[in-house]
């Protein structure tokens, strides 16, 4: 199947940056839409980023300007670039990907990451 392994979390200061990289692999026939998605503790999940197949993205009004998502489809990966991070940024992220599998070429289904955390220290 497909298995999104992500990495680069860890503690911070607040007024730092960290890099985040999600990669799929498996049977891969094709990745649609990518994300990444953040949940604090005693809170939902929520979006924080997202790109589409052709590049478009989009942000929570609360990261504009301060994170960028992007894609390398060669590498099926996902990275979120996160910039000037704030305490409120600290949350456990997941990853998010579209994905259609050689099994099922025109069906795709939502995979996601095993969370990866992010502290951000004031």
């Amino acid at each position: 199947q497909v298995q999104l392994v992500e990495s680069g979390g860890g503690l911070v200061q607040a007024g730092g940056s960290l890099r985040l990289a999600c990669a799929a692999s498996g049977s891969i026939f094709s990745i649609g839409a990518m994300g990444w998605y953040r949940q604090a503790p005693g809170k939902q999940r929520e979006l924080v980023a997202r790109i589409t197949g052709g590049g478009d993205t989009n942000y929570a009004d609360s990261v504009k300007g301060r994170f960028t998502i992007s894609r390398d489809n060669a590498k099926n990966t996902v990275y979120l670039q996160m910039n000037s991070l704030k305490p409120e940024d600290t949350a456990v992220y997941y990853c998010n990907m579209f994905v259609a599998t050689w099994r099922q070429k025109y069906n795709s289904y939502d995979y996601w990451g095993q969370g990866t955390q992010v502290t951000v220290s004031s």
